[in-house]
């Protein structure tokens, strides 16, 4: 009896008819796995096969061609550990009532366990690139986060030795969490055929998935490193070579990078980024542009102690002002403080020449 009243009970939570399939809790899926889960057995096999699997830390040895195996890091289809609750055995209407509450009190739980993944990867592309003595494939990625649909995603290009090196470097600091997150291993032939891409690009699709649900990864300095620290370096060599306009594209890709991966608590590298805008705006003729990244650095910066970057941008900041016939006393007032103080140089640096000597490692 009380088998059959909770199967019914499941079917009322699910808001199923009694006629229909059972379709409880542990039908729905974080986003990032739900793919994998809606993907018929054979689809999943001539997609996958086995380069990317999610298996407990004992099975991760077994051969190339393992199948792809559900998601560890969703709840299973139980209470168990600590949010397991006894559930006792209905007494007339007052029990069925206890049992539906627990019911519900178990599903909440288990919505809770993880954090849905906040961010989407598509590989768009993957290009063979032959750069003697070397030869690899070079894999685009779109990271695709909250916002109009019709904006353009950042990107990000990365070949397999940069996720090879994520993923060591994540292994060792995050051993439990990255013991359920597997890797499509490297393979001694057959690296190049359209095959072994496509797995490897749903495979590198899957594994940033994962490692963005879960927050302890999420967060990880390597993690930020591995999608911005290639962009800002590369911008900063085009901006100090000259080359202003493709310097603007790839800031302003690292700067939408960091906003959709919530990095912009640490001000460094934003500020760096904004650095980079501000220059390039400048140098391409669009002062309202320049000046509005200046403002938003100065926001960043707020009252804290002076950074290095604060007078630069003050003084870009005064400058930007005049040019284009804007109130500029609150930031000459700021700057000649710090002068006052002793705490920057008359005149001071210009963004220019911080960006060209700062040293990103």
């Amino acid at each position: 009896m009380a088998s059959r009243l909770l199967h019914r009970l499941r079917h009322v939570l699910a808001g199923d008819s009694p006629g229909e399939a059972a379709v409880g809790p542990e039908a729905e899926q974080f986003p990032e796995s739900s793919e994998l889960e809606d993907d018929d057995a054979e689809g999943l096999s001539s997609r996958l096969s086995g380069t990317l699997s999610f298996t407990s830390a004992e099975d991760e040895d077994d051969g190339d061609d393992e199948e792809a195996g559900p998601d560890p890091l969703l709840p299973g289809d139980g209470a168990s550990g600590e949010d397991a609750e006894p559930m006792p055995p209905p007494d007339g209407p007052r029990g069925s009532q206890v049992l539906a509450r627990q019911l519900q009190d178990f599903w909440k739980k288990s919505r809770n366990t993880l954090v849905p993944q906040r961010l989407l990867f598509e590989v768009t592309s993957a290009n063979v690139v032959k750069d003697p003595p070397s030869k690899y494939v070079l894999y685009t990625l779109a990271v695709i986060g909250p916002g109009p649909p019709d904006r353009q995603p950042a990107q990000i290009s990365r070949r397999y030795s940069d996720f090879e090196q994520l993923h060591r470097s994540l292994q060792r600091q995050f051993r439990g969490p990255m013991a359920a997150i597997s890797f499509p291993r490297k393979r001694l032939r057959r690296n190049f055929t359209a095959e072994t891409i496509a797995r490897r690009s749903r495979a590198f699709e899957q594994f940033l998935g994962h490692l963005q649900a879960v927050p302890e990864l999420r967060h990880a300095p390597d993690l930020q490193d591995f999608f911005v620290l290639p962009e800002l370096r590369r911008a900063q060599s085009l901006t100090c070579t000259g080359l202003y306009r493709e310097a603007l594209a790839l800031w302003a890709n690292a700067w939408q990078l960091q906003t959709q991966l919530g990095t912009l608590s640490g001000p460094d590298r934003p500020l760096l980024t904004l650095a980079g805008l501000a220059v390039c705006h400048q140098e391409l003729e669009d002062p309202g542009e320049a000046r509005a990244c200046c403002e938003r650095a100065l926001q960043l910066l707020g009252v804290k102690s002076p950074h290095p970057l604060l007078a630069p941008f003050l003084e870009a900041h005064v400058r930007l002002s005049w040019r284009l016939g804007l109130d500029k006393r609150q930031s000459e007032a700021r700057l000649q403080a710090l002068q006052e103080a002793g705490l920057t140089p008359t005149p001071p640096p210009s963004l220019k020449e911080l960006l060209i000597k700062e040293v990103l490692d």
